[in-house]
């Protein structure tokens, strides 16, 4: 089967960094796994720090991706939710071999059926970073999806602009948050608008003054999918008393989580999308759940997908653009490649 792999991890401008190989095919999928033929991949910044440079050699080729749109060719004997011929898509397991191959075996508990009404590059773009926004806002921090329940509560989305921003934006909004969403340069202000945002604002500037100017001195919530240290100190002056603070990105120092944390008892999430499957947790199905969910909503037209661009067949060439468009920090949304050549 064709797939694009790595035997050495090298700078992306290194044509040798992603390489086109042909690989044997997986093997029938056994308990709980689904062979699926993948039909789009997209790319997200795992990918680009699972491949950063490192003095380490990979033989056979090691296989990353993340986030594929398929369908499913074979199930194994334990597989109860799929049947041959389902389109599906999901962000799958860090610790198997990625979709950026041809074929590929992924546990049923982590896919769920592609919505009806998007194409499978529109589908690819969603499942890593609406499982991040969602397990981070309804399932570490104390809030609910339905009926509106958070109508009067604000909510902080630090990168709003980025893959799992452009989810989060929309998720919140659907809950009844009022949502003030950052960014830096004004298409990518404006896209946050355009997402459902009530208001955008300039992550480069201070946040405060900010939120001021259009009459919100603090914040209920506040998810920081950019830079935990930077804006540590101005979310824990930000947040109200009992607010919740979500996180995604690993702090490149220590962070100081007595006052004013500790003085308001602000909650401190983090989520990891891959914890479920690398730890094999009892509940790993809820990814199924929350992806069979958000086909739900993106089919009734409550959330929409956030693919911005689409970069032609899945091959080395334009996977290597792909990591270089996101390690620029200047994409917006997602990035999809669909096809083999």
């Amino acid at each position: 089967m064709k797939a694009i792999g790595l035997t050495q991890y090298l700078p992306i401008d290194d044509a040798r960094s992603l390489q086109d190989f042909d690989l044997p095919a997986p093997a029938a999928p056994q308990g709980q796994d689904l062979l699926v033929q993948v039909h789009a991949v997209s790319v997200n910044p795992v990918d680009t720090k699972l491949r950063a440079p490192k003095a380490q050699q990979e033989d056979p080729p090691r296989v990353l991706g993340f986030d594929a749109a398929g369908t499913v060719l074979a199930v194994g004997p334990e597989v109860t939710a799929f049947e041959v011929g389902d389109e599906v898509y999901y962000a799958g397991d860090v610790t198997r071999p990625g979709c950026n191959a041809q074929l590929q075996l992924v546990d049923e508990r982590l896919v769920g059926r592609k919505p009806n009404t998007l194409d499978f590059a529109e589908a690819a773009a969603l499942p890593l970073t609406t499982l991040t926004a969602w397990e981070l806002l309804f399932q570490r921090m104390p809030y609910q999806l339905d009926g509106k329940r958070h109508v009067g509560k604000v909510l902080l989305v630090i990168g709003g602009a980025g893959g799992v921003g452009s989810i989060a934006i929309q998720l919140g909004r659907h809950a009844g948050f009022t949502v003030v969403a950052t960014a830096s340069r004004e298409e990518s202000l404006q896209w946050c608008r355009q997402l459902g945002a009530d208001h955008a604002i300039d992550h480069r500037q201070p946040l405060a003054p900010q939120l001021q100017a259009v009459g919100i001195t603090q914040v209920d919530a506040a998810l920081n999918l950019a830079n935990t240290d930077l804006y540590w100190q101005q979310l824990g002056e930000l947040l109200a008393p009992q607010g919740h603070v979500g996180l995604i990105v690993e702090p490149a120092g220590e962070l100081r989580i007595g006052d004013p944390y500790k003085a308001k008892c602000i909650g401190i999430h983090w989520e990891f999308m891959f914890a479920r499957a690398r730890f094999r947790t009892a509940d790993m199905i809820e990814q199924h759940r929350i992806l069979t969910r958000a086909a739900s909503l993106i089919d009734a037209g409550e959330l929409r997908t956030t693919l911005t661009r689409r970069l032609g067949a899945i091959n080395a060439g334009n996977l290597r653009q792909a990591h270089q468009l996101l390690e620029s920090g200047s994409s917006i949304g997602k990035l999809a490649l669909e096809g083999w050549d």
